[in-house]
């Protein structure tokens, strides 16, 4: 289990990773918010579940992601949520320019969510690649 214990970084790499954990924390918050915000207009799939199942897992996701970039410091774990994230991207683009939005969700959503997402982006390629 040495994979799992905490890197030795400099002072200023392992405030990168800290910031990345505390920006991805947001970038968790405000997709949980998107997520009840589609609940409440009658957007959210049922056919996939119920939706306490979802928030449940994506409420523990994001608590793995933050602990991961907090304490972990792996730049691995970093680049691989960055591609993660990453893949929000094509369908965030989509919406907001190629008329793939949903009904009901203004197309001004998909650019906020998509700028969300850059910066998330941003602050795991700063941990991941020390940027």
């Amino acid at each position: 289990m040495a994979f799992l214990r905490p890197a030795a970084h400099d002072p200023a790499r392992a405030r990168k990773f800290r910031q990345a954990g505390i920006v991805y924390l947001h970038y968790g918050v405000l997709y949980l918010v998107g997520a009840r915000v589609l609940l409440t207009r009658g957007l959210f799939p049922e056919a996939r579940g119920p939706e306490w199942a979802w928030f449940s897992a994506g409420a523990l996701i994001g608590a793995v992601v933050i602990a991961g970039l907090w304490w972990w410091q792996n730049p691995w774990f970093a680049r691989a949520i960055w591609l993660l994230v990453a893949l929000r991207l094509p369908t965030l683009v989509e919406g907001a320019f190629f008329g793939g939005a949903v009904d009901g969700v203004p197309r001004a959503l998909y650019v906020a969510a998509a700028l969300v997402v850059l910066v998330t982006m941003g602050a795991l390629a700063r941990a991941g690649w020390d940027v």
